[in-house]
């Protein structure tokens, strides 16, 4: 099994903030719930819940700080990891160039889309975690 730690950003109380292996969309993030079990986002404590908007406000403002977004989708689906977490997923309207590679959001203005063939390298992973880290 993949050791997921070392994707984490910052772990709060209740939540733990991971850059995403897939960065198709740079700075995509999920926001994993820390207590075992919870599969529902209407499941969480008021307590989880200000949290969480609260992790989500701090989030964002760094992934603007880190790669200037235009827009953010948020999705809470939950199809293949039967836990809560929730993708926060930066768009772009314009091309935006980072550690020498050119992110395109191909589906500006519509629902993301992932390509099952986009490869984010370690180093590039790394790099953009650390960039966001550094926001947070």
């Amino acid at each position: 099994m993949e050791d997921y730690s070392k994707y984490i950003i910052k772990n709060y109380r209740y939540w733990s903030v991971q850059v995403h292996s897939n960065q198709e969309y740079l700075g995509r993030c999920a926001v994993w719930s820390k207590r075992e079990g919870v599969l529902d986002l209407t499941d969480t404590t008021k307590d989880e819940q200000e949290e969480l908007f609260m992790i989500l406000r701090e989030l964002k403002t760094a992934i603007i700080n880190s790669f200037k977004p235009n827009w953010f989708n948020y999705s809470f689906l939950e199809n293949e990891t039967k836990h809560l977490h929730g993708h926060v997923v930066p768009r772009y309207e314009n091309p935006v160039e980072f550690n020498g590679i050119m992110f395109v959001d191909k589906f500006w203005g519509h629902n993301f889309r992932l390509d099952p063939n986009f490869v984010t390298s370690p180093e590039l992973l790394e790099a953009i975690r650390l960039k966001i880290k550094e926001n947070l």
